[in-house]
């Protein structure tokens, strides 16, 4: 099984990782959450408020604020109900599906959600989030300090901790319908799930830092899940910024801990095997510290290009609650308005903003870079261009017009580009770290680039804007747009970005 060839197709051919023949099982669909049977329930909050913020989360505490905090970052938040044409050209098709927050490619969200808690209010011990009736389920009760020390290679002090928040992925959620190309998704709607989490624990006074890095088989089996079925691709210890604990007495369960027992629903009777998602997994897992490694950041020397600065702006002030809510991806409601050079500097600099993981050894800017597309901007000619971070400008690739280029190497025409002033690209190392972290190093990539995605979203959300975010491309002739291939670069992502209409669809929130 040649994972490399596997890895090039996702990226460049991914025609050749899903069968010509390939029909999704509608009928037979998994359900887009994962249901335990039998598991102690603790209800959550469901007087929610309607901004998050550190002043209207000022009044809530403990177990209260984390349930605010876990359904604005993945309950199921509204009910849609979409007609498109259909594929015979006569009538209509209705689409019903519940949706989140985040995006996810199909709307399948393929990602789930740990919490290990030590608060007062509830036992000490590993949850589930049922997004489905915004509650935890108890999967193993106790203190496990000691255990997660071991297993994040002595990089975590559990004593600083309210909690740990794990994001894992069950594989057929999405393989069901988009087969073998399902790894691509996975990696990208765990990261924007952890930007989104970032966001929104921000707004409580939270410190975060993404572990990307961890004994994969310890924490598989912590959470109790099938690792053949489902995975653990990122831990997040939280703490209020404020927060002071005295040492907790370990339990039993500070040296090896016994499996658990669970079961869950998840509808499909005949579940198919992903073979090389199977294998993928198996080889980037991490089995002792001596794997962890950090990045250096890239030096870029890239100087010759003409520079364009942009206007003088701090990173926009806004309610995430209100973004959150505005934000969806449109299609064809694409209006043709002009952006003006402070909108397109207050999108960039809200976006690309440091944060802490551990493939760093402080606080960095993404590693990702973001290069756009622009057309009938004020003050910018059209062209191609790369946004430098460090100096807050846009550095000139090529002048003119790209969008008839750009909807040529669309796969689908369901984004009228010429419609779209702004088409951005999410741009990462072309060798997707391998030389560093192995296979493990393609997962990483994609949950970075989702990570700067998601805040990407929001912020435009937050500026009267919208975006459609796109893997239906081909990414080799945006490459070449940009001329990445001397640099060691390639397009991961598009985003075409703009003023829109309001979608066509009938929408009922679920906010109480």
């Amino acid at each position: 099984m040649d994972l490399d060839r596997f890895l090039y197709h996702l990226q460049f051919q991914s025609e050749r990782v899903i069968p010509a023949d390939w029909e999704p099982a509608w009928d037979d669909a998994p359900l887009p959450y994962k249901l335990y049977q039998h598991l102690q329930e603790v209800p959550l909050d469901c007087d929610l408020p309607f901004s998050i913020n550190e002043e209207s989360l000022a009044s809530t505490t403990g177990l209260k604020r984390l349930g605010h905090l876990l359904w604005y970052t993945y309950g199921q938040t509204r009910y849609s109900e979409t007609a498109n044409p259909g594929t015979d050209g006569l009538g209509a098709e209705t689409m019903q599906a519940f949706r989140r927050f985040v995006p996810s490619g199909g709307g399948l969200y393929p990602s789930e959600l740990y919490i290990y808690l030590k608060m007062e209010d509830v036992p000490e011990g590993i949850y589930h989030y049922d997004a489905a009736h915004h509650r935890l389920l108890l999967i193993r009760k106790g203190n496990v300090d000691s255990y997660l020390r071991r297993a994040l290679g002595n990089r975590w002090d559990g004593t600083d901790a309210q909690g740990i928040l794990f994001v894992t992925t069950m594989f057929w959620k999405n393989f069901f319908k988009y087969n073998h190309f399902s790894y691509r998704l996975q990696g990208l709607d765990a990261g924007a799930l952890l930007g989104q989490w970032q966001e929104v624990s921000a707004r409580a006074g939270f410190s975060t830092n993404v572990h990307f890095q961890f004994l994969d088989r310890r924490i598989n089996h912590l959470l109790g899940v099938d690792e053949g079925e489902e995975t653990t691709y990122a831990i997040v210890p939280f703490a209020d910024r404020e927060f002071i604990r005295e040492e907790m007495p370990l339990s039993e369960w500070s040296g090896d801990i016994p499996a658990v027992e669970t079961r869950h629903y998840q509808r499909s009777i005949n579940v198919l095997d992903f073979p090389y998602i199977q294998e993928i997994n198996q080889q980037s897992m991490f089995d002792s510290p001596q794997q962890f490694r950090l990045l250096t950041g890239k030096e870029d020397v890239r100087h010759t290009e003409p520079a364009q600065p942009l206007p003088d702006v701090e990173p926009p002030d806004y309610d995430l609650a209100e973004a959150c809510r505005k934000r969806h991806s449109p299609e064809l409601d694409f209006i043709n308005q002009k952006i003006s050079l402070k909108q397109l500097a207050l999108l960039l600099k809200g976006t690309v903003q440091p944060y802490s993981t551990d493939l760093y050894e402080k606080e960095h800017r993404s590693s990702m870079t973001i290069y756009g597309c622009f057309h009938g901007m004020e003050g910018l000619p059209d062209g191609a261009y790369r946004y430098d971070a460090q100096t807050h400008s846009l550095i000139e690739v090529d002048q003119g017009d790209f969008r008839l280029p750009l909807q040529k190497a669309m796969k689908l025409d369901n984004v009228n580009l010429h419609q779209v002033p702004i088409c951005l690209h999410i741009a990462g190392e072309r060798t997707h770290y391998k030389k560093v972290f192995g296979y493990r190093g393609y997962r990483i990539q994609q949950m970075e680039a989702g990570m700067l995605l998601q805040r990407l979203l929001l912020t435009a959300s937050a500026l009267g804007m919208n975006g459609h975010p796109l893997l239906g491309y081909d990414a080799k002739a945006c490459d070449r747009i940009y001329q990445l291939e001397g640099c060691g670069e390639t397009t991961l992502i598009q985003i075409p970005l703009g003023r829109y209409h309001p979608k066509s669809c009938l929408l009922g929130s679920l906010h109480t």
